[in-house]
């Protein structure tokens, strides 16, 4: 075996699932409840399914160029071969940073997580041995990976379904006798308190909640079959989460009213899934909801390690990153870009010191942020690919795999994109006073940015490409 390529060891159901792995995690099982407490139960749903519309279309922009050009370099590669060299440096690294903070974010909720059961256990040992976890699994060949994560992804997904059903007899009072119906709805200022600026700020929460639908691009890399693949992956995938995450957020809101301030409370134990279930009456299950809710969490850093170690390899390889992240073991797995990516995860341990709930907070802003530049970046990109395929005289025809509503797509997935970027900090400023903190943590993905893509386009002195320049067909099916 060549030992400086990645295999394609992934089947069409491990790309499904490692894509919902991805994107079911904290951020439905956590973040939702302060969503609505926040917005309310409409503002909530309005927020989600606003970010859900934009993020079909960044992912049907991802389809076609990783059904055409199949790279784990994903959306750094495309930005370096359809805009500029720079942005392509920059974005790799920014979602290389992106996952690995994710990666912490996820420790330390799970961390929290045992807590329901061991609460005067501290933090430090259980984000190691959770660590440890994730990067030996990711030591599996990508096949074995593949299948660990299908599975993790099965039991999320048959815990929401469940929850929902439940949800959904428990408002209509088949299963306590005593229908909720809509009444919640009408509770302190209606579905809406707070207005346009309360839907705003929760965005940035809706926005990771969906982080890791793209997923799908880095796998593509190790696709048995991309071209088949990819497209029957995007089909499932958007629908069956945005499904997913707006009826869950539906039936929450239904049930708890916005006002409640169990809510607010960040904590496991707070969970509205976990609020839900007991107040079904099923107190065993909710003790059984925390331990999926660990796996959720475990699965969805899990493919957080996935992604950010393949994005870093693939930087290695194209000479933006040290050489060595760019070398594999025989089981075709970038051992060394791996290491790096966990180290950065050690951030979780922040946690034993600095206050649980405090700190998963800034982490879960940090790295939203910086998602929501990525999601930009792949939403410039496809603009640019698509222009450049037209100018080289290459028939749409041949794409196997064609993204709807082009040219609307990208730029209205852009504008938002780049409304929510500008909008993330109005929640800093309340009462006549200025969170810092809050601030610095929700921008602090800008910065980074920019000395990634400034450094190396003055270093380099790269500049914008013409259409005419992109470079397509060395790189199909590779």
């Amino acid at each position: 075996m060549s030992n400086d390529k990645l295999q394609r060891g992934l089947k069409a159901r491990h790309m499904t699932m490692i894509s919902l792995g991805g994107s079911i995690g904290t951020g439905l099982f956590l973040a939702s409840g302060g969503a609505i407490h926040s917005a309310g139960a409409g503002g909530a749903f309005l927020a989600y399914l606003t970010i859900g519309i934009m993020v079909y279309f960044l992912v049907t922009s991802l389809g076609e160029m990783a059904t055409y050009m199949p790279v784990s370099g994903s959306f750094s590669t495309y930005a370096s071969r359809f805009i500029d060299p720079s942005v392509g440096f920059a974005l790799g690294w920014n979602y290389w940073y992106n996952w690995a903070i994710t990666i912490a974010a996820e420790l330390s909720a799970a961390s929290l997580l045992i807590k329901f059961w061991l609460p005067d256990t501290p933090s430090l040992p259980w984000s190691v041995l959770f660590l440890l976890l994730m990067v030996g699994l990711n030591l599996l060949a990508v096949k074995g990976y593949g299948e660990s994560e299908y599975w993790f992804a099965m039991i999320k997904i048959i815990t929401v379904v469940v929850f929902i059903a439940v949800g959904i007899l428990m408002i209509f009072g088949i299963w306590t006798n005593q229908p909720v119906g809509f009444s919640n709805l009408g509770v302190g200022e209606g579905p809406f308190p707070g207005g346009f600026l309360a839907v705003l700020g929760v965005f940035m929460a809706a926005g990771f909640s969906f982080q890791g639908t793209e997923l799908v691009g880095i796998a593509a890399g190790e696709s048995e079959n991309p071209r088949e693949n990819v497209p029957r992956a995007i089909r499932t995938v958007f629908w069956r989460i945005l499904l997913f995450y707006l009826l869950a957020i539906a039936v929450i809101g239904l049930l708890i009213p916005y006002t409640n301030e169990n809510l607010a409370d960040d904590s496991v134990m707070m969970s509205p899934f976990t609020l839900i279930f007991e107040k079904a009456g099923l107190s065993i299950a909710a003790s059984v909801m925390n331990a999926v809710i660990l796996t959720s969490v475990l699965s969805a850093g899990n493919s957080g390690m996935y992604a950010s170690t393949r994005m870093l390899w693939q930087l290695a390889k194209e000479g933006k990153a040290p050489a060595w992240f760019g070398r594999l073991n025989r089981h075709g797995v970038p051992v060394p870009a791996l290491i790096a990516t966990a180290a950065l995860g050690m951030l979780a341990f922040l946690s034993s010191f600095f206050g649980e709930g405090v700190v998963y907070t800034w982490l879960l802003s940090a790295s939203g942020m910086t998602g929501f530049i990525a999601w930009l970046g792949i939403a410039v990109s496809h603009y640019r690919f698509r222009k450049a395929y037209v100018a080289q005289g290459k028939s749409l025809d041949d794409l196997p795999y064609r993204a709807k509503w082009f040219p609307f797509g990208p730029i209205l997935a852009g504008v938002l994109c780049t409304i929510v970027i500008i909008g993330q900090s109005f929640g800093a400023f309340s009462e006549g006073k200025i969170d810092w903190a809050y601030l610095v943590a929700s921008y602090i993905g800008i910065p980074i940015f920019l000395v990634f893509w400034l450094s190396y386009k003055f270093k380099h002195k790269t500049k914008v490409l013409k259409p005419e320049e992109c470079v397509f067909d060395d790189m199909v099916g590779e």
